[in-house]
This record gives structure tokens, C-alpha cells and sequence, in this order.
């Protein structure tokens, strides 16, 4: 039986670097992995084909696929747009409409990228942790919200902070389980000293872990947490956290790396179907150019297959072709260093078919 791929572009540099990691997933098909993959327009590509950055079309297409691949969304010609027709409601739209509620964000240091990290090597040497954000509630969904004149007839903005009992007890259930295939150390970040959504989240965290008595749950403040991902970020193994929080503290772990443009991320629903992309954005001032990292989305490729498909064999394929890639030396221009071989994006995906 094949996999069926939904191949979501979108824009600026998406094209590029979806384009290296369809040629690596061909690549594992020619030695006898099923794979059937279809393209549709997303973002502002979706808005230009059909008026809306998520197409009817394309919105059926990743429903009937058993996981998507994207590349990114946005870019400054589309700022002007209504708020619902910007680009990036195509992304909330679809993670929405597909129930994807937990987010994956791995921050791996590769030996050899160790000088390119801003921080000391002694602090990232060895990084490997995982983030698990919750996805689809939180202050970015939550209800009412918007700007009014307010009674002192100034304009004010307002927005909602929420979590349902369900929604936080699958998301950690999730990152239990992530954790139990690690080294079973789970923390869980909120506020619950000033947050009421953030007591109801430390509440059925400490439930759940009932059930995962092998698993080592922790707390923490989402201020604190932000300050020691800095200062010593090997005390974490596994991070599970709300929303918005998971939103900056994911990016923040994803600089320790050196480079936004080495991490992949998988968004699940509760049967394991996927959406994958890497956690950078969509750049267009280098978009076209040839130069745009696509190892982030070939990772994601590789989680892919890990998370979705369980085919873990084909993944690891994947991650050691990358790490050998790395350890020859061949670069983008976001990792390039002295010595080392510089490469574009296309020349970057020949590579690590090269290496599979």
C-alpha cells in the first residue's frame, strides 16, 4: 500500500526547499519505498490560484493524504491582504481544520556546527531535546477576541487565554509517550503562578503522569524556562508547554543550534497523521536565489516517515545521510565556515541524495 503525500509549496523560498526534500523521499522510492505525492497551492500561492491561502482543493487534498509536507507561507506583497486572506490564516487554518494539536520541535547540535551556534560549546555541545507545543488552542484561537473603543473612547485589543481539560490532557499524553522513548524526563512549562489556564494545565499534567509512573514530570515557569534554555539547556530532555509559550520558547531552542535552517517539526493529530515543515519562514529576500537551507525540510521528510508511516528504517536513512553530509563539510551559506564547502539549495538536496 503507498503513502500519499500532500505537497504544500507555498511561498518564498517554499518551492526551493519542498523541492529537496520530494527529490530525497524519490530517491528512498526508487529503492522500493511506496510513496505517491500530489502538489497544491497554500499561503499567498493559494491566495493567487484561488483567492483564499487555503483552497478548497488543497484543503481536500490534505485531508484525503495520510500526511502533508510544506514548506513555508508569507511574504511582504501579501501584508496589504484582510487579516483572514494573509497567508499565514492559510497555515492556522489547516492545522485547525486537521486537528493538528501537538507540535514536535526537535533542537539537535551537530557536532561539527558547534562553532556556529552564538553560545559557548561547552553550553550546546550534546544539545538534543524535543519540544512539544499544543497547537490549536491557547491565546491564538481563544474566543472573543479582537480591537473595540473601549468605555474611555480609546481603541483596545483583546484576545483570550483558554485550555479545555481535553485538550491539555491529549497534548500530554503525547509528550509522555515522546518522553518514555527518551530518557523518560518530562517538564512542563506554564505560569501557574499567575495564570488560572496555567493551574488547570499543571493540574491534569500531574494526573496524567499517574499513568506514566517510569516518567520523571517536572514544572516549570515559562520566564525561567526561557532564561535556562540559555544558560544550561542539557537539563532538558522533553518540554511540553501551551501555545503561545511553545511558540517563542521553540524558536528560542531552535538558535542554539546555529541555525533555524537545520530544524524540521511535525505537527500530529490523534492518529499519528502529520503535517510536516521546517520552523523557519518563508524568507523571500532569497527566494529564487539558490541559497536557502532545505535540510530543515528534508529532516521533516525524515520525521515523516518516523512519526507517520513507522518507518523508522527509511528515517534514519535520511538523518544519517544529513549528518554525513555535515561531517564532509558541505554547507549552505546560514552554516558556511571557513574551510568548508559552500553549496546551494538544489546542489545541498544532490548531496544527501549522494549520501543516501
Amino acid at each position: 500500500m503507498s503513502m500519499k503525500i500532500a505537497v504544500l509549496p507555498g511561498d518564498g523560498i517554499g518551492p526551493e526547499i519542498t523541492a529537496q526534500a520530494v527529490k530525497v523521499l524519490k530517491a528512498l522510492a526508487s529503492d522500493g519505498l511506496r510513496l505517491e505525492m500530489e502538489e497544491a497551492p497554500i499561503g499567498g500561492a493559494g491566495f493567487d490560484a484561488a483567492g483564499d491561502p487555503l483552497p478548497e482543493a488543497t484543503l481536500a487534498l490534505a485531508r484525503s493524504a495520510d500526511a502533508v509536507l510544506l514548506g513555508a507561507v508569507g511574504g511582504p506583497s501579501y501584508d496589504a491582504l484582510p487579516r483572514p486572506m494573509r497567508p499565514e490564516q492559510g497555515l492556522l487554518r489547516i492545522r485547525k481544520e486537521l486537528n493538528l494539536f501537538a507540535n514536535l520541535r526537535p533542537a539537535q547540535m551537530y557536532p561539527e556546527l558547534v562553532g556556529a551556534s552564538t553560545l559557548r560549546e561547552d553550553v550546546v555541545s550534546g544539545l538534543d531535546l524535543m519540544i512539544v507545543r499544543e497547537l490549536t488552542g491557547d491565546i491564538y484561537f481563544g474566543k472573543p477576541r479582537g480591537i473595540h473603543v473601549n468605555e474611555a473612547g480609546e481603541r483596545e485589543g483583546f484576545n483570550t487565554m483558554r485550555y479545555s481539560e481535553s485538550e491539555v490532557r491529549r497534548v500530554a499524553h503525547i509528550a509522555f509517550r515522546i518522553a518514555r522513548k527518551r530518557q523518560r524526563k518530562l517538564c512542563s512549562v506554564e505560569k501557574f503562578n499567575v495564570l488560572e489556564t496555567s493551574e488547570l494545565w499543571r493540574e491534569v499534567m500531574i494526573e496524567v503522569a499517574k499513568e506514566y509512573p517510569d516518567v520523571a514530570l517536572s514544572h516549570m515557569y515559562v520566564d525561567n524556562a526561557a532564561m535556562q534554555l540559555v544558560r544550561n539547556p542539557k537539563q532538558f530532555d522533553v518540554i511540553v508547554t501551551g501555545n503561545m509559550f511553545g511558540d517563542i520558547l521553540s524558536d528560542e531552542a531552535s538558535m542554539l543550534t546555529g541555525s533555524i535552517g537545520m530544524l524540521g517539526s511535525a505537527s500530529l493529530d490523534e492518529n499519528s497523521k502529520g503535517m510536516y515543515e521546517p520552523i523557519h519562514g518563508s524568507a523571500p529576500d532569497i527566494a529564487g536565489k539558490d541559497i536557502a537551507n532545505p535540510l530543515a525540510t528534508i529532516l521533516s521528510a525524515a520525521m515523516m516517515l518516523r512519526y507517520t508511516f513507522s518507518e523508522d528504517a527509511a528515517a534514519e536513512r535520511i538523518e544519517s545521510a544529513v549528518r554525513k553530509v555535515i561531517a564532509a563539510g558541505v554547507r549552505t551559506a546560514d552554516i558556511h565556515t571557513d574551510g568548508s564547502l559552500r553549496v546551494g539549495c538544489n546542489a545541498m538536496g544532490d548531496a544527501v541524495v549522494a549520501a543516501l
